[in-house]
């Protein structure tokens, strides 16, 4: 399974933007996906998740209320939508695939597969 996430950039604080991650392989069916992000010098974190089925989302503290994660089941997209931006949310974003089964929602460890990562940058 591939992963390939796009839509970073660059953004001033209270902007805007959509991370995309679309999966390569023709028939996906994933338990969870989910995005984590990890900014300079600090560990990777959780920010938000999704079920694959039935409406389930879970979200960082920090970011709830303001990001909203959504899925495609047609397309096999996972969309971040990132409203209220902050210079904190800086970071490489990355989205990721529980495949085989689904533990937890917020460790990266218990996710199989993971996308390449792209970039968000906000100005203040």
């Amino acid at each position: 399974v591939q992963l390939q996430a796009s839509g970073g950039g660059w953004v001033q604080a209270g902007g805007s933007l959509r991370l995309s991650c679309a999966a390569s392989r023709r028939t996906f069916s994933p338990y969870v996906m989910g995005w984590f992000r990890q900014a300079p010098r600090k560990e990777r974190e959780f920010v938000a998740a999704i079920a694959w089925s039935g409406r389930s989302t879970y979200y960082a503290d920090s970011v709830k209320g303001r990001f909203t994660i959504s899925r495609d089941n047609v397309k096999k997209m996972v969309l971040l939508q990132m409203n209220s931006l902050k210079p904190e949310d800086t970071a490489v974003y990355y989205c990721a695939a529980q495949y085989y089964s689904s533990i937890t929602y917020s460790r990266s460890q218990d996710y199989d597969y993971w996308g390449q990562g792209t970039e968000v940058t906000v100005s203040s």
